[in-house]
């Protein structure tokens, strides 16, 4: 897939929280219901946290929380929080001096899919994913 391990894990984590998006959850419950590890989950609730996706909250009843409106978290927002803004930058082959002057032999392919696989993960809402069932168990 197009997405990294760590964006997927993002995704899930996120989606699984919005589907009660005022509920708290700590890392241990969402490591037994996701089945990611332990130390990745934490990291990766570190990194959306510091993004504003989540707020951590401390104590004997603390965990996490979506922290804005889940219709206003797009996935690409998620793939940002997590693997930063360059995400999609670079040569689809892997090339370090790919550019329109001086393009790989995928470069017009792969410019144009990659606008339009911006374009879905920029307009895809945490909210519209918790209506369908995305969830593999």
């Amino acid at each position: 897939m197009i997405l990294s391990k760590t964006s997927e894990y993002a995704v899930r984590i996120l989606t699984f929280m919005a589907a009660n998006n005022k509920e708290r959850y700590s890392a241990k419950f969402l490591y037994e219901q996701l089945n990611i590890p332990y130390k990745y989950l934490t990291k990766l609730m570190t990194d959306l946290a510091k993004q504003g996706c989540v707020t951590s909250l401390q104590g004997r009843d603390g965990g996490f929380v979506i922290s804005r409106d889940i219709n206003k978290i797009s996935v690409a927002d998620i793939v940002e929080a997590v693997e930063g803004r360059n995400r999609f930058d670079g040569c689809v082959l892997g090339f370090d001096e790919c550019s329109d002057e001086n393009p790989c032999a995928m470069h017009q392919f792969w410019e144009e899919n990659k606008r339009n696989i911006i374009y879905m993960l920029e307009h895809t809402t945490l909210g519209s994913l918790t209506k369908k069932s995305i969830f593999k168990f």
